[in-house]
């Protein structure tokens, strides 16, 4: 049994076809959406259905999907249609406008269902998965001798909703302070920021943020004294929405941390 965790396909349906078919999960995997399945890239109705129907998998709301549900909660709003319509909304609408009225239904009240966080536990470490990450300034100040699932959930409450979806320089600048100085304690795994503006942004990465072949890559963020060495925040964003020559993406399998990628190819 193995876990796995991606995010961020925005529409590369063919990409990820790829990347499932290299990976073959097994049903006795878990596997962890954080979001983003919608928006800018040419197959989003078909990534959506692709990632409704992989067994064992919990699929998280994404900052797209919550754009997209705020607009035809309230189609008649302008600032729906303009914020959803600046961030790619065009072949997401295009694919909505295709399928059968029945189809269409079911899949709105599956999106509408998505959790905005989970955790789990592998290899005796707890990770905290969210779409964009947490506001380490709404933490409380808790009596925790252990991170455990419950003490997560306390601390989650605290978020603002808009932060677990949108948040970028507050969560990837400044240690989450979950990990102690023993290194114990959950690491945030998050999407929504491509791993290339963390240049500019984050602290401590472990690494550049682009290979030797260009393209955008996994970064572990935050390791220092504070945090034992660990670093506390993984971005596992790799630009699928920069399209080809840009993105790949990637499916990390938390059992050995094996990063499998898949880049997006012309045309796709």
């Amino acid at each position: 049994m193995a876990t796995y965790v991606f995010s961020d396909v925005h529409g590369h349906f063919r990409t990820l076809d790829r990347l499932l078919e290299r990976v073959s999960p097994s049903v006795d995997d878990t596997i962890f959406m954080l979001g983003d399945m919608i928006d800018r890239g040419p197959e989003p109705i078909e990534v959506v259905k692709c990632c409704h129907e992989l067994p064992n998998t919990t699929v998280l709301m994404g900052n797209h999907e919550d754009l997209m549900l705020s607009y035809y909660a309230d189609p008649h709003d302008p600032g729906n249609q303009i914020n959803w319509e600046i961030n790619g909304a065009a072949p997401t609408q295009s694919g909505i406008r295709m399928l059968p009225p029945e189809e269409r239904v079911e899949l709105a009240r599956w999106l509408f269902t998505l959790p905005l966080y989970a955790q789990t536990e592998v290899g005796g470490r707890r990770y905290l998965l969210v779409h964009a990450g947490i506001d380490p300034m709404n933490i409380p100040s808790l009596d925790v001798k252990m991170w455990d699932e419950q003490a997560i959930e306390d601390m989650v409450g605290y978020q603002r909703r808009d932060d677990l979806m949108w948040i970028r320089e507050d969560f990837w600048g400044v240690p989450t302070g979950l990990v102690d100085e023993h290194g114990q304690g959950p690491i945030v795994i998050a999407g929504h920021t491509p791993t290339a503006y963390l240049d500019y942004m984050a602290d401590q990465p472990d690494r550049a943020s682009k290979g030797p072949d260009g393209l955008c890559r996994m970064v572990r963020v935050g390791a220092c004294e504070q945090t034992g060495g660990v670093a506390d925040r993984w971005d596992i964003d790799c630009g699928c929405a920069g399209g080809a020559g840009f993105g790949q993406l990637l499916m990390l399998r938390l059992d050995d941390e094996e990063e499998i990628y898949e880049p997006v190819r012309e045309g796709e």
